[in-house]
């Protein structure tokens, strides 16, 4: 199976193409086309090659927990059934099939919602400089990959594409979208961070931490505005999943997302920032190895099965 690296729908108008999400506008107004495509990025760079079928693990992930937490709060999915897409759509059945959603327009809300359950990644580089995550101190006995007492929500700017992320305090967050949204998806994303939580470690599943989007949508009531979760969720590529009987604190951990194919690049020679090198000239991407391909599909589809398998997906 080849990967799909950049979608062709030359009957619709390709409004956005993200690291890995191609949007469509279609015929209906209310509405927007997301397809998953295979590509992958680390560090905030796009690989010249993908992983085949990731989309289509992606696409099934978020579904799974889309339909998982909509009593929390509502959501942009709308279906993934093409037969049920508008027409101009369902002729590019055979390219769409499992990894597209046709999804509810949103406002979406300029800040990355992140939710940190362990200390690990970013937050474990920051913490050993100055005891502090995002800011926030959170004392001064922590060691690397230990869990947190309680779930930290931890903000960071959404920059626009090739740009990277910004790790803001929780005050700078609320200046940026004011302080009663700010409330609100502060709240509402540590429970779905402990609800998902909860859940994936009865799976033998450790959700370390998570990245949530948000959007709003006219009220139903008809004055103001509705907050909703909206782009993918609870990925393998929006957040960082560690098999629950290999963990052990005080190191980094194996785990489901794209930390392997980041330890990759490193032992090649990619740095942060720096993509250019024998595999990438000018900020064009590396080309992964072959065996670090199938590696990181393994992983995607593991985690998948762990967190899904038996569970109804919708």
């Amino acid at each position: 199976m080849s990967a799909l690296i950049d979608s062709n729908l030359p009957a619709l108008n390709l409004i956005s193409k993200g690291k890995v999400r191609d949007i469509y506008s279609t015929s209906s107004p209310d509405h927007l086309l997301f397809v998953a495509s295979d590509r992958i990025s680390a560090y905030d760079v796009i690989l010249r090659n993908g992983i085949p079928g990731k989309g289509k693990l992606l696409t099934q992930i978020s579904l799974f927990w889309f339909n998982k937490l909509a009593d929390i709060i509502p959501n942009h999915f709308v279906t993934a059934d093409v037969d049920q897409m508008p027409e101009e759509v369902r002729q590019y059945k055979d390219q769409l099939e499992g990894r597209t959603m046709l999804v509810r327009k949103a406002e979406v809300v300029q800040l990355e919602a992140i939710v940190r359950g362990y200390v690990t990644g970013s937050a474990w580089s920051e913490y050993k400089k100055t005891k502090t995550i995002h800011g926030i101190p959170i004392g001064e006995d922590f060691v690397e990959s230990q869990k947190l007492p309680k779930p930290l929500f931890t903000p960071s700017t959404k920059a626009e594409q090739g740009a990277h992320d910004e790790n803001i305090s929780p005050e700078k967050a609320a200046q940026v979208i004011g302080q009663e949204l700010y409330d609100k998806i502060s709240e509402v994303s540590i429970k779905l961070y402990t609800t998902a939580a909860e859940y994936a470690l009865s799976r033998g599943v450790i959700l370390a931490d998570t990245k949530f989007e948000f959007g709003l949508i006219p009220s139903s009531s008809g004055s103001g505005k509705d907050l909703i979760l909206v782009d993918e969720v609870l990925t393998p590529d929006s957040s960082r999943y560690w098999p629950l009987s290999e963990y052990v604190p005080g190191k980094s951990q194996p785990s489901f997302d794209k930390q392997y194919l980041r330890d990759w690049l490193v032992g090649a020679g990619f740095r942060k920032g720096l993509e250019s090198g024998p595999e990438g000239k000018e900020g064009e991407g590396w080309v992964i190895d072959e065996k670090v391909v199938e590696g990181t599909k393994n992983r995607y589809e593991e985690a998948v099965n762990l967190l899904t398998s038996g569970q109804e997906l919708e």
